[in-house]
């Protein structure tokens, strides 16, 4: 049985514990839109009867294979720092990269491209997300004020180049009031957070700062319309500056990190940064696997010094640092080299 946009019908989300005590053979699934800002309103959920799936949109390997890519990701997964592929089939799934970017990460916008190969009404679906998305927002205006959460929303895509300041969404407003519209877009999915770890060890919750967060938008192809960009350029251009320039491929990354891991763990994002008077040093995102810290810096080009990625290899004493860039597989000393639709292999590979 399947409930669909259950958020309309909070008896029905209270019921379904009920369903799990009385029909236990009964596969029930509940689904609906921004579903996290009704579970707020809710008192009583039925612990140990319900389990939560968290799902994301589409990841670049369910993009491939819905442009009938079996073949290029069959070949990609087996690609290594140490086994590059071949420059012909790196730079096709660049292009199939570059598309998603635009396309970004809903299933409606992808088969509608698929379908009719026209560029501008799948970009017009996008516009009608976002409109559609600020409609729901209007359901919850008893918690916090419908222009509020849009001006958080909107605040997220202008500071997405750096640490989130709440004093920038609106000024001389409550800061209260902001926290608390960025928590229900946090809750829905349609924000996730990045947070400041001291990655001394294991684990790297244990040592947050969520005085320092960064905001990531949830879909790419949505960030790149609210900020007007140029889509046409991004998509003939042979350069990323373009992508570089608006944080783009720092996003895609930190999403596809979260699409890989399990579903049935909330995970979390963290990023690491070292203030020191004239040293100054950042990374991305930071990842724990077999006990170990990879320290990970995303480049949309093939340029960069990564001397924040040897300073803290340096501090930390950790071996190996990760480069996600548009580069082809490769490795240079302690740094391996992986392309930005290749993620999957490093979480899974």
């Amino acid at each position: 049985m399947f409930f669909d946009e259950i958020q309309s019908c909070i008896p029905a989300i209270q019921s379904l514990h009920l369903f799990y005590e009385k029909m236990p053979d009964l596969h029930l699934i509940a689904a609906g839109s921004l579903l996290e800002f009704a579970l707020a309103e809710i008192t009583y959920f039925g612990v140990g009867g319900v389990r939560s799936v968290f799902m994301y949109p589409l990841s670049f390997n369910e993009f491939l294979l819905a442009n009938n890519g079996t073949g290029l990701l069959q070949i990609t997964q087996k690609a290594s720092p140490q086994m590059p592929l071949n420059n012909a089939i790196h730079e096709k799934l660049l292009k199939y990269f570059k598309k998603f970017l635009i396309f970004g990460v809903m299933p409606e916008v992808t088969a509608n491209y698929l379908e009719t190969n026209d560029f501008n009404s799948s970009l017009q679906i996008l516009d009608d997300l976002i409109f559609s998305f600020y409609d729901d927002f209007a359901k919850y205006k008893k918690r916090v004020p419908i222009s509020r959460i849009r001006d958080v929303f909107n605040a997220v895509v202008m500071q997405a180049r750096g640490k989130f300041i709440y004093s920038k969404v609106v000024n001389n407003e409550n800061h209260r009031q902001i926290k608390e519209a960025l928590d229900l877009l946090i809750r829905a999915g349609l924000v996730i957070p990045v947070v400041h770890t001291a990655a001394n060890g294991l684990s790297l919750g244990a040592e947050v700062n969520q005085k320092k967060q960064k905001m990531l938008l949830f879909d790419t192809g949505i960030f790149l319309r609210i900020l007007g960009l140029n889509i046409g350029k991004i998509l003939i251009s042979e350069e990323f500056d373009t992508i570089n320039k608006s944080s783009i491929a720092e996003m895609f990354a930190g999403l596809e990190i979260l699409k890989y891991k399990s579903c049935y763990t909330n995970e979390n994002l963290h990023y690491w940064h070292r203030e020191a008077k004239n040293s100054n040093a950042e990374l991305d995102y930071l990842f724990a696997k077999n006990c170990e810290i990879y320290p990970i810096e995303i480049k949309a080009g093939t340029r960069g010094s990564m001397q924040s990625m040897k300073l803290f290899l340096k501090e930390k004493n950790r071996k190996i640092g990760i480069r996600i860039s548009s580069e082809n597989f490769a490795e240079y000393k302690n740094i391996r080299v992986y392309p930005l639709y290749a993620i999957d292999n490093i979480i899974n590979g």
